[in-house]
């Protein structure tokens, strides 16, 4: 199978005259130039997301990329990501302003050694969670994400046995809410792995009044506190209807950003990760995106994500089967 072509060169970000408003007031001008869509994660920093046109979690970002009507999609996320914008709207080109922006649950799970797992398990349905390289998603049958993989697998067929990959903690919660039992890839994202539930008990004995939401990519010492459980775009509409003023938010800090504005006058507080004394909490490969390498990518038009048809074209179909099988939910337009 051909694998994706990825550019070395990256936009050269130094010497880059002016401040963050010079920055981006430039990469809003260079946009209009280039008649160019930019697309966000949740998890990006702020200051990128309020330059976004449509900001949202990897189901939201999929939909608005397959229905974006412009010669350029800049994606501000990671490398799966930009991916998936491809395979989805292959007329469009597609930049990422850093192609290291890489995944830990993309890198957990190797093509080859995900094509051997397949073998092993004949019979199965394999549903991969969208965190996952586009050589991945091809051996796949339907790709999911945390916001639609319960949907997708209350209609599979009971008898049917499934793979899940390669997100182990989504798996387990999967299989808990669902009542399926699954084989699991044993991969992890490194974020969401190290949240530290004793570090989650004292805030609780803090801030006794505290309404608790978590990823279901965390482990279950976390979720097993949580008074919510969803995908990113589910916790932001959970903190907007619920009652309670004070929330601990367990998953990656920038979707405090798209909360504060949505929210106003609710307070949000990250769980630490570890002893509370690192940035564990924090995605390092999403924050690889800057306002510098965004405006350079923006200028220069690279680094540039392209993939080989045959590959893409097999990365389409369990892409289309995810989308045929959930609604469609509208991502944050930031107009």
């Amino acid at each position: 199978m051909a694998l994706p072509v990825r550019e070395s060169a990256q936009p050269i970000t130094s010497e880059i005259p002016g401040d963050a408003a010079w920055l981006q007031a430039e990469i809003l001008r260079l946009k209009q130039e280039r008649q160019a869509v930019l697309l966000a994660h949740y998890y990006q920093e702020g200051e990128i997301q309020d330059l976004a046109d449509f900001v949202g979690d990897s189901l939201e970002l999929a939909r608005a990329a397959q229905r974006a009507n412009a010669s350029t999609i800049v994606f501000c996320g990671v490398r799966f990501m930009a991916e998936v914008a491809k395979i989805l709207n292959p007329a469009a080109e597609v930049l990422l302003p850093d192609l290291e922006a890489g995944c830990s649950l993309e890198e957990s799970c190797p093509p080859e050694e995900y094509r051997r797992w397949r073998e092993e398990h004949p019979g199965h349905v394999a549903l991969t969670y969208i965190n996952c390289s586009a050589a991945v998603k091809a051996m796949s049958d339907i790709i999911v994400t945390s916001s639609s993989a319960e949907t997708i697998i209350r209609q599979i067929p009971p008898d049917t046995p499934i793979l899940f990959a390669p997100d182990r903690h989504l798996g387990a919660y999967l299989e808990r809410v669902t009542g399926r039992s699954m084989v699991l890839w044993p991969g992890t994202c490194i974020v969401h792995e190290q949240f530290s539930a004793k570090a989650l008990m004292e805030l609780k004995v803090d801030h006794p009044e505290a309404v608790v939401a978590a990823h279901p990519e965390c482990p279950d010492s976390i979720l097993a506190l949580a008074d919510h459980v969803g995908s990113t775009s589910s916790i932001l509409r959970f903190v907007q209807q619920h009652p309670a003023r004070t929330f601990l938010i367990a998953t990656e800090p920038g979707i405090i950003h798209q909360m504060e504005r949505l929210a106003p006058g609710k307070r949000f507080i990250p769980v630490p990760g570890g002893s509370g004394e690192c940035a564990c909490n924090t995605c390092p490969y999403m924050k690889r995106n800057t306002l510098a390498n965004l405006y350079t990518c923006l200028r220069d038009g690279r680094p540039r994500l392209e993939l080989p048809e045959e590959l893409r074209v097999q990365a389409l179909r369990p892409l289309e089967r995810m989308l045929a099988m959930t609604a469609p939910t509208p991502a944050v337009s930031t107009d």
